[in-house]
C-alpha cells in the first residue's frame, strides 16, 4: 500500500512544473539554514568540532561520510539534508542520546522539534505560492 502512496506522489510532484519546483528551493535552503543554527546553539561544545560538523547538504551532493543520520548519501531532489558528524568527528549520536558513562546532551532532535512547525510552514507556502505562480502563467 505504501508504495502505491509513493507512486502516486511522485506522478503529482512530477506533474509540477519545474519552474515552480524550482521556485521552492530558496524556502527549503532557508529553513535547513535556520535549522542548522538552532542545532549549532544547542550543542554542546568542547573544542567546537561538533558545532562545526552540522551542515545542510542541498540536493544532488553528498552528505559527509560518517554524519548522522544516514552516513553519506545523495540528497534527493526538492531536499536539503541537515547532518551532525562527518569523518573527523563521529560521536553525534553519542551526544544525543548518551552512554552508560556520559550522559546524554541533546541538540539534533530537540532543534528539530523546535523549528518543525515554521519550517514546515514555511515550505508549504512557498509550495502553494510556486504552484499556483506556476498554473496561473498556463
Amino acid at each position: 500500500m505504501a508504495s502505491a502512496q509513493l507512486q502516486r506522489l511522485e506522478k503529482r510532484l512530477m506533474a509540477i512544473p519545474p519552474a515552480a519546483r524550482a521556485a521552492v528551493v530558496p524556502a527549503l535552503t532557508k529553513s535547513a539554514d535556520e535549522l542548522v543554527g538552532t542545532m549549532q546553539q544547542l550543542a554542546p561544545e568542547d573544542t567546537g568540532d561538533l558545532k562545526a560538523s552540522i551542515v545542510a547538504t542541498p540536493a544532488g551532493q553528498s552528505t559527509p561520510a560518517y554524519s548522522q543520520p544516514g552516513g553519506a548519501a545523495v540528497v534527493p531532489e526538492l531536499t536539503v539534508r541537515v547532518t551532525a558528524g562527518n569523518s573527523d568527528v563521529r560521536y553525534p549520536h553519542l551526544q544525543e542520546y548518551g552512554t552508560k558513562t556520559a550522559k546524554a546532551q541533546p541538540f539534533f532532535w530537540p532543534a528539530f522539534r523546535l523549528k518543525r512547525k515554521r519550517l514546515t510552514n514555511r515550505i508549504k507556502r512557498s509550495i502553494s505560492k510556486a504552484v499556483k505562480d506556476a498554473w496561473a502563467r498556463q
